[in-house]
């Protein structure tokens, strides 16, 4: 049953990681509700990640090569400290730096309190409602190349917000980045290139701690790696699909499921259908 789950939670990693939607508060959610499963926990959540963010790298490749060659070319004195691709490459470290100190300063709040379902119903809903409020009033005219190091990090700063379950990463840093007047693919592109060393760094700081830990794997080991790379394998497919909808779709539809989900929720830990805990 644990390798039927894992597949199952994979899925829905990979189908959600870059929707604005949550991965981490659907497979906290899955985690009551399909049979007997429980709540995954924060490290099977951060290391199936690694799955999602190698899909990003994967389908990323030309730009995220291109920057990184080109940022350490600056240090040598081979490329310009004001090409574009080395701005981006500053970008990314900064944007990172908000995420890396929460998530060692709030690392208990991480692993316990915020992954009550009472707070991830919540937050579903009134990040939901965030999301449509930047989309919708949203300037719409910067692009990727015109990204400021004030911008980079705020959206950054958002990003600190996705520790808690029900928030989204993409969703919180792409609510900053429409609020601060950036077309979708730009502000959704970013936010893929800014999670991809927090993901990493997470995925891989809790994969070393599970090695210590073997018990903080809820599925184990097999079930958990199976699920990566499922998610891997899903992730690749929702990026196309996602890229291709936001040049020409508004993120309505997200902020209307969220919205849904949260209620739902909400009344079903009311009613005492599922335990928040």
């Amino acid at each position: 049953m644990d390798w039927l789950i894992a597949i199952l939670l994979g899925v829905l990693q990979g189908a959600t990681e870059f929707l604005p939607i949550s991965s981490s508060a659907h497979l906290r959610i899955a985690g009551e509700l399909l049979p007997g499963a429980e709540d995954p926990g924060a490290t099977f959540t951060a290391i199936t990640q690694i799955g999602t963010e190698i899909a990003v790298v994967v389908f990323f490749w030309r730009d995220i090569s291109r920057i990184i060659a080109k940022w350490f070319g600056s240090l040598r004195g081979r490329v310009a400290k004001d090409d574009p691709d080395v701005k981006m490459g500053w970008l990314v470290i900064i944007g990172t730096i908000p995420i890396v100190l929460a998530g060692v300063l709030f690392q208990d709040l991480i692993r316990d309190q915020w992954r009550s379902l009472w707070i991830t119903a919540t937050v579903l809903i009134v990040f939901g409602i965030i999301l449509g409020l930047c989309d919708m009033l949203g300037k719409r005219v910067k692009t990727l190349e015109t990204t400021t190091y004030r911008d980079g990090l705020l959206i950054g700063l958002a990003q600190v917000l996705a520790l808690v379950p029900g928030v989204s990463r993409s969703g919180a840093t792409t609510s900053m980045g429409r609020a601060l007047g950036y077309e979708r693919p730009a502000a959704a592109k970013y936010a893929f290139f800014l999670a991809v060393p927090a993901v990493f760094g997470a995925g891989l700081y809790e994969t070393a701690q599970a090695i210590t830990e073997p018990s903080s794997v809820g599925l184990g080991w097999g079930p958990t790696i199976v699920a990566t790379i499922v998610a891997f394998l899903v992730g690749i497919a929702v990026i196309k699909w996602l890229m291709a909808f936001i040049s020409r779709g508004s993120f309505l539809p997200f902020v209307i499921y969220r919205i849904a989900l949260g209620a739902v929720l909400l009344v079903a830990l009311s009613a005492g259908w599922i335990d928040a805990q």
